[in-house]
């Protein structure tokens, strides 16, 4: 499934599974290794929807990619736990449909949350295959999880448009709802309209999508591999850009003011005098945190799986793997 498909961590130039490469589209885009644009604009998460278990919510970031924004800013997943934690929420899936792997790895996600990714490209109305496997991913996890109130988390990169359409496009379809009514239910719960006219357009008017064949379960979802919440990163907020994100309304606004160490506290303020050297063993010491020693070795981190055994696709044949 996966030895001629080349896939690219830094960049989002990856053609969809099953579709027909054109003959004169050999250049290959820029490389993006940044914070996906406009990604500031957005809130981190939105509120659950009544009625249904899904709650959606902007791509959480790896560290190395919340080290580019504000602190105040940042959103990993371990922010998005605390902000449903504040909700009283407790997440059971997370659904990510993204067209790229460069945001983060299931290194970065915790243990406790199962994870999916559905391989879904911006811009243009998802199609049939990607809308069937959202149902099947929904539908498994709702049966597997009748005993608990866990949630499914939904997200694309600004958690808006691909995954507004998929939400919506479920409440249409299988429970049944009025288009109209559903567009309103997911606005005012993620705090942002859908921006897509092509998208409004297909839900509002378009046919239901067939539900034939949506209580087969496509793949099983995949466990993350994080046990442990990573330890903030070094760069200071002095040293950040400033923000001109719009912020969370909700609960999870200014959700690291609490956790940042006041003024003074730190040992690596501490100038030296002018002209004084520093001795060369202390070098690595000043720059790194005194409390290093009990963070646990690097090497205790599990190991990056291979693509195949977490990335998948609606319209991509099926592997030989078995997950």
């Amino acid at each position: 499934m996966f030895k001629n498909l080349k896939l690219e961590e830094e960049t989002e130039n990856i053609r969809e599974p099953g579709a027909a490469e054109l003959p004169n589209q050999k250049k290959k885009k820029k490389k993006k290794n940044g914070v996906p644009d406009r990604w500031l604009d957005y809130r981190c998460t939105g509120l659950r929807i009544p009625g249904t278990r899904f709650i959606a919510f902007k791509v959480p970031l790896n560290p190395s990619l919340n080290c580019q924004v504000p602190e105040s800013d940042s959103f990993g997943f371990w922010d998005l736990m605390d902000s449903l934690e504040s909700q009283n929420q407790k997440l059971g899936l997370i659904i990510d449909l993204t067209f790229t792997t460069r945001y983060y790895k299931l290194t970065d996600v915790p243990q406790t949350w199962s994870y999916i990714k559905i391989l879904t490209k911006g811009h243009q109305v998802p199609s049939d295959a990607a809308i069937l496997s959202f149902k099947r991913a929904t539908r498994q996890f709702l049966k597997e999880n009748q005993d608990n109130n866990k949630l499914i988390g939904v997200h694309c990169t600004h958690g808006l448009n691909r995954t507004g359409y998929l939400v919506c496009r479920y409440l249409i379809d299988v429970d049944g709802l009025d288009p109209a009514v559903a567009v309103k239910l997911f606005n005012s719960c993620r705090g942002h309209d859908i921006e897509r006219q092509n998208y409004l357009k297909d839900l509002q008017q378009g046919a239901k999508r067939s539900n034939e064949g949506i209580d087969e379960p496509e793949v099983k979802s995949t466990r993350g591999l994080a046990v442990d919440r990573p330890p903030r990163t070094g760069i200071s907020t002095e040293d950040r850009p400033e923000s001109d994100c719009k912020g969370d309304s909700g609960p999870s606004e200014g959700k690291h003011k609490d956790m940042r160490r006041p003024s003074g506290s730190d040992h690596r303020e501490k100038t030296q005098s002018t002209g004084e050297k520093r001795p060369p063993g202390n070098r690595r010491r000043q720059k790194g945190d005194h409390k290093s020693r009990d963070r646990p070795p690097q090497s205790r981190l599990p190991p990056t799986l291979p693509l195949a055994l977490y990335v998948w696709s609606p319209a991509a044949p099926k592997s030989d793997n078995k997950l």
